[in-house]
């Protein structure tokens, strides 16, 4: 789906940057010594088998891990540490390998979640739904609807999400992210659990996302085809350790790639 090789006006500078971070429980380490960068306006796929550190990595972006060493910079601003509150209020949105919604909630009240953030009127004003408050309610809704027709759920935006198939459930998610208007979206493996038709619609709104609202993406996938239809770079951990970082077709053919996903004994 991406134009092989070439400059990408879409792509610009440093977005957010990870250097020398280390992530350890105990004896385990999950990270060792791990450095990369996600450019403005990319799709980076992070990937490696089973127990690389992929979904570590993305939770100590999004400061739901505080890594032992190392430090991350988003936007300019460099950190040892992220907490999750900040990451979310700085940008950063993120959804889960497995879904986590409001299941008794309508798909249109949990993406309405995602705009909590973007919400100024106090509790009182809020409490009333009235004047104010309400302007505010029918301004955010009106983004809501916005996303609701982008992914094509019109029909089910009254339905609770613990009805829907889990396909749909993955693109409410979605769309809650998007809500939050978000310069950094983390996807961990958004393709999940899919059958084929499923995936090429998610895959679709990964890309229309990237290029419609000008959202950076970085994704945890192990579906190899979508990774290199849809990445512009691609970093390859394996056992915590960074082992290859490239375009898709120089990870493709990278020896120790290969060999990871082999299971050939380092």
């Amino acid at each position: 789906m991406r134009a092989p090789g070439g400059p990408d006006a879409r792509i610009g500078d440093v977005l957010l940057s990870v250097e020398n971070v280390s992530l350890s429980f105990g004896g385990v380490k999950a990270i060792s010594d791990v450095s990369l960068d996600i450019r403005k306006g990319e799709i980076r796929a992070i990937i490696g088998p089973n127990g690389a550190g992929k979904t570590s990595m993305l939770n100590v972006i999004n400061g739901f891990y505080t890594p032992q060493r190392g430090r991350i910079t988003f936007r300019g601003q460099t950190r040892s540490k992220m907490r999750p509150h900040e990451a979310a209020e700085g940008g950063i949105a993120r959804t889960f390998q497995n879904v986590a919604l409001f299941r008794g909630m309508s798909a249109l009240d949990n993406i309405m979640a995602g705009r909590t953030l973007k919400m100024h009127k106090n509790l009182f004003w809020q409490l009333l739904r009235w004047g104010p408050a309400m302007a505010e309610e029918v301004a955010h809704r009106r983004e809501v609807e916005e996303i609701i027709d982008f992914l094509k759920i019109q029909d089910i935006r009254r339905v609770p999400v613990g009805r829907l198939p889990y396909g749909l459930q993955k693109r409410v998610e979605l769309g809650r992210a998007l809500a939050m208007e978000p310069d950094l979206l983390l996807l961990d493996e958004p393709m999940a659990g899919m059958n084929l038709e499923e995936k090429e619609d998610m895959s679709r709104y990964i890309l229309d996302a990237n290029e419609h609202f000008g959202t950076t993406i970085a994704l945890i996938e192990h579906d190899m085809g979508v990774v290199m239809d849809l990445s512009d770079r691609v970093v390859v951990l394996d056992h915590g350790i960074k082992i290859a970082d490239g375009t898709p077709a120089e990870v493709k053919n990278d020896q120790a790639v290969i060999d990871a996903y082999l299971g050939v004994a380092h």
